[in-house]
């Protein structure tokens, strides 16, 4: 983390551009954890958008680049009543039905009110919007940096994080930063 005070918020640098993230650590406290967690050890940098759907939304977080791979293991759905794919530029989790989070997150292209409370909304884009409708299949995530404070909410789940990090140090060890 290059800052640690202010808004959570992600900055993620992609072969087109870069995207600025608010990211929800309150309110969905162990996806953000995970997500900032996986940013931090340069898992998502290089990666790939493997799947991406016109005016629907962009995938990524695919260390396989197919849409089948992941960190190693899974996590519970976080939802709140005030998150929801109400616009473009929701950040949530790409899972394969309930409790299948790993690291494949989503970007919408516009509202996708369908998808409310089956996958956790967890960020919005603040910055960049342009940059996730110019984001074609094959286009990477040259680096994702974090910056801002960690929440209390985010702290209290440290130990979940230090239970992925056990599996991720096997399969995917801390890339150099």
């Amino acid at each position: 983390m290059t800052k640690n005070t202010g808004p959570l918020i992600a900055i993620m640098e992609t072969s087109k551009g870069t995207i600025t993230i608010k990211l929800e650590g309150t309110k969905t406290p162990l996806t953000v954890a995970n997500f900032v967690n996986l940013a931090n050890r340069g898992y998502y940098d290089g990666l790939k958008f493997h799947r991406v759907i016109r005016n629907f939304m962009i995938q990524g977080g695919d260390p396989f680049g197919n849409g089948r791979g992941g960190p190693g293991y899974r996590f519970k759905d976080e939802f709140h009543s005030t998150l929801t794919h109400n616009k473009a530029g929701i950040l949530s989790m790409a899972n394969s039905g309930r409790g299948t989070n790993g690291s494949q997150f989503f970007i919408t292209h516009l509202p996708t009110p369908h998808l409310n409370n089956k996958h956790s909304v967890f960020g919005n884009v603040t910055k960049g919007l342009n940059i996730v409708n110019l984001i074609a299949r094959g286009d990477t995530i040259k680096s994702l940096k974090i910056q801002g404070k960690i929440t209390k909410e985010m702290k209290a789940v440290q130990f979940e994080i230090d239970g992925f990090n056990k599996i991720l140090d096997i399969k995917f060890p801390k890339k150099k930063k």
